[in-house]
């Protein structure tokens, strides 16, 4: 009888071993991907900081432009339109969004104000007192470098993402993601333009006259 409790109580003892050892296996993985997370999180508000800065540049740049003679004014407008779009594309900017389409419609925004600026830079080729204005060219290397540093943390979000993503998708991590409702999140797409900063040729070495020719 006595061998009879014995062996019972190994067994149970046996069980609650391996349920200790479930749990904490599983706390584990959960923290890890809590640790991903926020890491993906955090990325995410550095891609946000990036856009914000071109946000907050733009401003300046076209209070300078519009103190060139004749400058083409529908470009300007095409500037302050696209910022103003960027605007209305309301994201979280603590967490990395759920949804795909959400995400896809906030990069096409900013993906068109994108273009606008790489355009101005390129019509301003045409206008040598903006060239020669050192207002003008400081907030140009300002954007430049922005659209650079976009490019970056755009590729470096999109890296933690894939950790993210290809953590909780393997099994048997999937098992307690599944339960603890870790979602995978979307990726910013390559699009045409948008991986690489405006490229615009200034030729200083020519009349006006030439130039626009």
């Amino acid at each position: 009888m006595k061998k009879g409790l014995f062996g019972i109580g190994v067994v149970l003892a046996g069980l609650v071993g391996l349920a200790l050892i479930a749990v904490m296996w599983g706390i584990g993985k959960n923290n890890a991907m809590v640790a991903k997370r926020n890491a993906m999180d955090a990325q995410w508000a550095q891609v946000q900081s990036v856009y914000q800065r071109r946000a907050d540049l733009i401003p300046n740049l076209v209070q300078t432009v519009q103190g060139a003679a004749n400058f083409e004014k529908s470009t300007l407008e095409e500037v302050v339109k696209a910022r103003a779009s960027v605007g209305q594309v309301n994201l979280n900017t603590t967490t990395a969004p759920d949804n795909a389409q959400t995400l896809q419609k906030f990069q096409a925004a900013q993906d068109q104000l994108g273009s606008a600026l790489s355009r101005l830079l390129v019509v301003v080729e045409k206008y040598p007192e903006l060239r020669a204005n050192n207002n003008f060219v400081g907030l140009q290397t300002q954007l430049e470098g922005t659209e650079n540093r976009i490019s970056v943390e755009r590729g470096k979000y999109n890296d933690t993402v894939r950790d993210y993503n290809t953590y909780i998708q393997t099994f048997p991590n999937s098992l307690i993601a599944g339960f603890r409702n870790f979602q995978t999140k979307p990726y910013f797409e390559a699009t045409a333009g948008s991986d690489r900063p405006p490229q615009v040729q200034f030729e200083f070495g020519k009349s006006p006259a030439a130039t626009n020719r």
